[in-house]
């Protein structure tokens, strides 16, 4: 029997149904003139998450809580508008509806926003065994990790134990990889020696690997360099131009033969769009996107857009598509929500969308980040306190704005944050037996 999804009816409105509250998805949703559509956005969680400052909660710099913020709160006075907690499986588009975990839901306007994921690259047994960064859930995961190791390394003392515990490798070369293996130096200088002063935490090895021949790939050469250089300054060993191979018997082994023990292993090498059932082979194209025209709409639909990380939208000057990044997926929404009202109007002529690169901008510590804007380049403090600055802004709501602008201000001054708590019912015995029973006579 088929469930039917309890969706007040639409009476004289079409309704569009959103899925995805990303970046786009939320823009859409915000934007859309509800005097004219019902809105209906679905997502498998009841919050926004702000993307970007995963790595700061994984590092006990910022609260989950303050880089989320809940649809429902965001909503409460937007009118017609419903959100549905639940995950899309399959698109009926011959019959025009959403086939999900909670029932079917018929749309009018279907716009797919649902992101990417980590990208593994067929490697199953990497994704089991290392730690991704793509939700705020995996940066809880990732904090409780490096917490847990430096807590069973203070206590043990086998050396090629605590060698596995203190080496922290990353995987992947761009702004994510960068922020957080400077964010893990950053700590280990200013913060761990306060925490653990009867270990010596400079035995912590920040790894920070990528196949490509230089970090931050989708910056310039000189941009590249100069990140190369700060990290290498606050001694992050960097690796370039090698992939991982495996991780077998918690030893990481390179391309290049290099072999590093590890019980920490961050994989943030690159994403995939995440698909939907219901559209051909043929409608998808690299990485996983579906294949969109300039006005956001799957290649053979009138009324099923696509936008952002899972649209592709090949041009001359992005043959490859849009970066999977917030700011396309923001000017993507901006333009299909003004399409879309304007077609209410009356008005039956799209738009194109057009990518308006603003720039790129990447923190790697405490006065020091990257930024490539359209008309200069600049380093060190003033691109940091721009990266402070465009974040702050693009953070929902007013009080996660304060309370994060209040842990940075409380960060910068003190060279410290109380928010390491290791949030774990129990030890996991497979995770740390040795290290649990060696916890009744902690060692130096």
């Amino acid at each position: 029997m088929t469930t039917i999804c309890n969706i007040p009816s639409t009476k004289d409105k079409k309704r569009v149904v959103i899925i995805g509250g990303g970046f786009a998805g939320l823009k859409i949703a915000t934007l859309l003139d509800s005097q004219y559509y019902q809105t209906v956005l679905l997502d498998k969680r009841n919050y926004h998450q702000f993307q970007p400052l995963f790595y700061q909660i994984a590092t006990s710099g910022l609260e989950p809580s303050t880089i989320s913020f809940p649809f429902r709160k965001i909503f409460q006075k937007k009118k017609d508008l419903h959100f549905r907690l639940c995950s899309a499986q399959e698109i009926n588009t011959e019959l025009g509806y959403v086939e999900t975990t909670i029932g079917r839901i018929r749309y009018d306007y279907l716009v797919i926003a649902t992101g990417c994921d980590t990208n593994f690259f067929g490697n199953q047994a990497l994704k089991d065994a290392s730690l991704p960064l793509k939700t705020t859930t995996e940066a809880m995961a990732m904090r409780n990790r490096i917490i847990y190791s430096l807590e069973c390394a203070t206590s043990t003392d086998d050396r090629e134990e605590r060698e596995k515990l203190l080496n922290f490798v990353i995987v992947g070369g761009g702004a994510t990889g960068v922020e957080l293996a400077g964010a893990l130096a950053e700590m280990r200088k200013f913060v761990l020696p306060k925490d653990y002063p009867d270990f010596k935490v400079q035995r912590m090895q920040i790894h920070l690997i990528d196949g490509a021949n230089r970090l931050l790939g989708v910056f310039s050469e000189k941009t590249s360099k100069v990140a190369y250089d700060y990290l290498s300054k606050m001694h992050v060993n960097i690796t370039l131009g090698a992939t991982v191979n495996s991780y077998e018997n918690e030893v990481v082994t390179l391309s290049n033969e290099q072999q590093i023990p590890t019980k920490n292993l961050f994989w943030v090498a690159g994403v995939k769009a995440n698909s939907l059932e219901g559209f051909d082979k043929e409608q998808y194209g690299r990485g996983n996107r579906l294949i969109v025209n300039e006005f956001n709409q799957v290649n053979g639909f009138k009324n099923v857009f696509a936008v952002g990380d899972t649209a592709l939208m090949a041009s001359s000057k992005w043959p490859n598509g849009h970066p999977q990044v917030a700011q396309p997926a923001i000017q993507q929404g901006e333009n299909l929500v003004n399409n879309l009202n304007r077609l209410a109007k009356g008005i039956s002529a799209f738009r194109p969308f057009k990518y308006n690169d603003r720039g790129s901008l990447a923190t790697i510590g405490r006065n020091t980040a990257v930024a490539e804007l359209p008309a200069a380049k600049f380093y060190g403090f003033w691109a940091w306190m721009l990266w402070l600055f465009v974040h702050l802004r693009s953070i929902v709501g007013v009080k996660n704005k304060l309370f994060t602008f209040f842990n940075w201000v409380w960060s910068y001054l003190t060279y410290d944050q109380s928010l390491r708590l290791l949030l774990k019912d129990e030890i996991p015995e497979s995770e740390g037996k040795k290290c649990a029973d060696e916890l009744t006579t902690p060692t130096t």
